[in-house]
Formats: C-alpha cells, sequence, structure tokens
C-alpha cells in the first residue's frame, strides 16, 4: 500500500481571520506536526467560494500502521478530546492514496 494522504477541511466556532483562529491554527500545527509518522503537514486557507469551510490541514502518513499509531497516539487523542470538539464548528476528513 502506498502512503496516506489525510486532508480536513473545517470551520470553527470562532469564525475566521481573528486572533482565536490564528491561535488554534498555531497550537494545532505545533503539536499534530510532532507526533511520529506525520509528514509533510501544512495548514491551508480556503479561497474557493465552492466549499462551506474555512481552513484545512493536510497530512501524509507513510503507511496504514502509521496512520493508526497517529490516531491512537495520547497527544492526537487529547488534542481531539480538548481543542478539537470544543473549537471545531464543522469539518470533513478525506483519507486518500495514489490510484493505480
Amino acid at each position: 500500500m502506498s502512503s496516506i494522504k489525510h486532508m480536513v477541511t473545517f470551520s470553527l466556532h470562532a469564525g475566521k481571520d481573528n486572533a482565536e483562529a490564528e491561535a488554534f491554527l498555531q497550537v494545532s500545527r505545533e503539536e499534530l506536526a510532532a507526533i511520529p509518522g506525520v509528514e509533510q503537514f501544512e495548514v491551508f486557507d480556503q479561497v474557493s467560494s465552492k466549499n462551506e469551510f474555512d481552513y484545512g490541514f493536510s497530512m501524509v502518513f507513510a503507511d496504514q500502521n502509521a496512520y493508526d499509531a497517529y490516531n491512537n497516539h495520547p497527544v492526537h487523542m487529547k488534542y481531539v478530546e480538548e481543542r478539537w470538539n470544543t473549537k471545531v464548528s464543522r469539518f470533513q476528513e478525506i483519507d486518500l492514496v495514489i490510484h493505480k
């Protein structure tokens, strides 16, 4: 199996382009990118009028084992419980592998 590209688009209860949103994005970058197995962590601003979300995260995992380890890592689990579940108003996730 090839690497997995994990992406999520989301909006925050706080809205966008404000200090609270910037703080969330910065802390997310610091905490999530530091988890072992996370590669190419990127934060995006949504610019398309065809999408209802404001921001996006993208990261790559070498394989399913790396992705599973990330999902079960204590830092990720705490982040989801304390930050994601309280700050994010709506989201959509997608996990992709290269089509062969």
